[in-house]
């Protein structure tokens, strides 16, 4: 089976493209669509087969749960038991948007959804293509990354296919997504609020509406949690099929000492045959010319927006470049670094602090 792809404008999406793939996903179908963060896998969330059909496309651990899109906030009474003030304060500000909120679950919820857990994740994505799909369809959408598993998640219809184009029944292709990497998620069933996977949206402007949020050890990518407590939280993600080893310093005033041990890291590998890649930044790429390495920019420091958009592209292309080992240079926590150094550590398969 071949997916069937959609070509749409990203701003006014026709409406016999988007009614095709509504109607596959009421019939109990997967397809795969655009949202401003990355590309989501869908099925109609109350449709347990089709939720199912998604975990195995993916090769995802059942226990790892789904977030729900839904595209007007009316819908999330039908998906959580309980809805906070602090709820209506985070939509006012950041729906439609990569912000995700984990909430009490209602019955109507599956538990092939939650991963078994009483409680459920929603957001409303700001994609057009991604909001009027789920208003065809009526009903909110189950939907994780349209990857498979531990693989970078999408951000073009072309890696959705390379991935599952054989799996699914179809994809909305409306070009590259903005962000890059996924939405922010929060635990708002917690007190105070536990970010569970830092993504589009930075701690510090979700902390200005929510005041102090708890960030765990495995939201900075730094172990895993006992459980998925959301996508993102337990499991290997984000992974190239190179190995991956993240350089990373204690203070980033002096990036001469990142350069040295990533030069340090190429020769070793080089060294025993292996085919390296090196991705780093606008500010350190000249010294990385003459050592025989793929040179990969992801974007300057100063940008770490364009970092993040770029990361799991990059990721893809040093694989489509027959890399063996991709030494990547880390990048300040602060902002959007968080999001990109949670997604890197998670890829990464051995780490070096200097």
């Amino acid at each position: 089976m071949k997916a069937k792809v959609w070509r749409v404008d990203p701003s006014e999406p026709d409406a016999k493209s988007i009614e095709e793939a509504a109607s596959i996903l009421r019939k109990g179908g997967v397809v795969a669509f655009p949202t401003e963060t990355v590309y989501g896998l869908g099925a109609v969330y109350h449709m347990r087969d089709a939720v199912i059909r998604v975990f195995k496309v993916k090769r995802r651990p059942p226990d790892n749960p789904l977030i729900l899109h839904i595209s007007s906030f009316s819908q999330i009474y039908t998906l959580a038991s309980e809805v906070p003030e602090a709820v209506h304060r985070l939509a006012e500000k950041f729906w439609p948007g990569p912000l995700t909120v984990v909430l009490p679950k209602t019955s109507r919820v599956p538990y092939e959804v939650t991963g078994g857990l009483e409680k459920v994740a929603v957001r409303m994505p700001a994609h057009n293509v991604a909001l009027r799909l789920i208003e065809a369809v009526g009903d909110p959408i189950a939907a994780p990354s349209a990857n498979l598993s531990g693989r970078p998640s999408p951000t073009t219809a072309q890696h959705v296919l390379a991935d599952l184009g054989d799996e699914i029944d179809g994809v909305l292709d409306a070009g590259e997504t903005l962000y890059g990497v996924e939405s922010t998620v929060i635990d708002l069933t917690a007190d105070p609020p536990v970010l569970l996977r830092p993504g589009a949206v930075p701690l510090e402007e979700v902390e200005k509406v929510l005041g102090k949020v708890c960030v765990p050890a495995f939201a900075r990518g730094l172990g895993e949690a006992e459980r998925a407590l959301a996508p993102g939280t337990r499991y290997r993600h984000y992974s190239p099929r190179a190995q991956l080893v993240l350089v990373e310093l204690k203070d980033y005033s002096d990036l001469s000492k990142l350069v040295d041990r990533v030069k340090r890291l190429v020769a070793e590998n080089a060294g025993r045959g292996l085919r390296v890649g090196v991705l780093c930044t606008d500010e350190t790429r000249e010294h990385y010319s003459g050592l025989g390495a793929v040179v990969l920019s992801l974007g300057s420091r100063r940008d770490p927006f364009g970092i993040a958009r770029r990361l799991y592209s990059s990721f893809r292309e040093m694989d489509s470049l027959g890399v063996d080992v991709i030494v990547a240079e880390g990048v300040d926590e602060r902002g959007l670094g968080l999001t990109i150094m949670n997604r890197m550590r998670k890829a990464s398969t051995k780490r070096v602090v200097v």
